[in-house]
């Protein structure tokens, strides 16, 4: 069994629906632990009654030295300090021999098997941000990106878990200093700190908008399959983390802030994901109206009579937005 666990809030929650349904689409054998971080998330979570997930309301899982610090976090923040806590909280309370969190925005396209299966007994899996040149973060924001990352219930998952929780307590905020960004510069640290540490090699591990440039797509009998550009390394894409994607209004997207994105990667990567949000929009629709079950960004009104792409000039610079109904073609 291969035993995940999320946390989200309510404005996020068609995300975290979306990446179940991508988990129940492709994974064999799965459950998912999902942290409900607010009432509203909970209540329509635990009503949509999802056969392979459990869900954890924020009151049974916060604990005297969460509670402590949370008046000095602001709610993100929050979210990124408990990362570590939900892991081990989950390893403990369920008995798991493993447990690999994943960020909310992560669909999948694969069965993620292959890449726990890579590790060849490795306690801990880390992946890469893998960067294009001109994204390059990797002093200030971080290796390694916590989308991601695999315990085993051993004496050396826990330890690193363990020291990961106590670091993130006593420092885990949203600004870049020496050494520190949020919960993941620290991940800088573990494969000199500890030992059993893997850092993963599949590349279809980790596409994201930072290093999507690198990779041309296409689809075959049925598969996602991606080729690096440099090496012409063809491998099957497991996940893709759809950082940046913003709601521009409830019916058009914004798909990856200010990375540059082709109309392959809009097609094969993008349109499936949309098309779960949509889906998932409604299923929470069906079950409360008053829920706002994803942020939307403040800007000016789009005309959602056009299909396709929008160009307009926001914020000092030209912004690409895509109305619903091209990905739902």
């Amino acid at each position: 069994m291969n035993n995940f666990c999320t946390l989200f809030n309510s404005l996020y929650l068609s995300r975290g629906l979306a990446m179940y349904r991508s988990l129940e689409k492709c994974a064999r054998n799965f459950h998912l632990y999902i942290f409900a971080f607010d009432d509203e998330c909970y209540s329509i979570l635990t009503r949509l009654q999802l056969a392979k997930a459990t869900i954890i309301p924020l009151s049974d899982f916060e604990d005297e030295q969460l509670f402590a610090i949370k008046p000095t976090r602001t709610a993100g923040e929050y979210c990124w300090t408990c990362t570590p806590s939900i892991i081990l909280y989950s390893i403990r309370k369920f008995g798991l021999s493993n447990c690999t969190y994943l960020d909310a925005d992560l669909f999948f396209y694969a069965d993620p098997i292959v890449l726990i299966e890579e590790a060849k007994g490795a306690s801990v899996i880390i992946t890469p941000h893998r960067y294009t040149p001109m994204y390059e973060d990797s002093e200030s924001g971080g290796t390694y990106c916590v989308q991601f990352v695999y315990f085993k219930n051993s004496a050396e998952g826990i330890a690193v878990l363990e020291w990961w929780r106590a670091a993130c307590i006593e420092w885990c905020y949203n600004r870049r200093e020496p050494g520190r960004f949020g919960d993941q510069k620290y991940l800088d640290l573990w494969t000199t700190m500890f030992t059993g540490i893997h850092v993963l090699e599949h590349l279809g591990g980790g596409v994201a908008p930072w290093n999507v440039q690198q990779y041309d797509f296409e689809r075959k009998i049925g598969q996602i399959w991606g080729k690096e550009l440099a090496s012409q390394q063809l491998f099957p894409v497991i996940f893709y983390h759809f950082h940046a994607l913003k709601y521009a209004d409830k019916n058009s997207f914004i798909p990856a802030g200010t990375y540059v994105m082709t109309d392959n990667d809009i097609e094969l990567l993008y349109k499936p994901y949309i098309r779960t949000l949509v889906s998932a929009g409604r299923e929470i629709k069906s079950l409360s109206n008053t829920v706002v079950s994803h942020e939307i960004k403040e800007i000016p009104r789009i005309r959602t009579s056009l299909r396709r792409m929008f160009k307009l000039y926001v914020f000092g610079k030209f912004r690409e937005y895509y109305h619903q109904s091209y990905f739902l073609r």
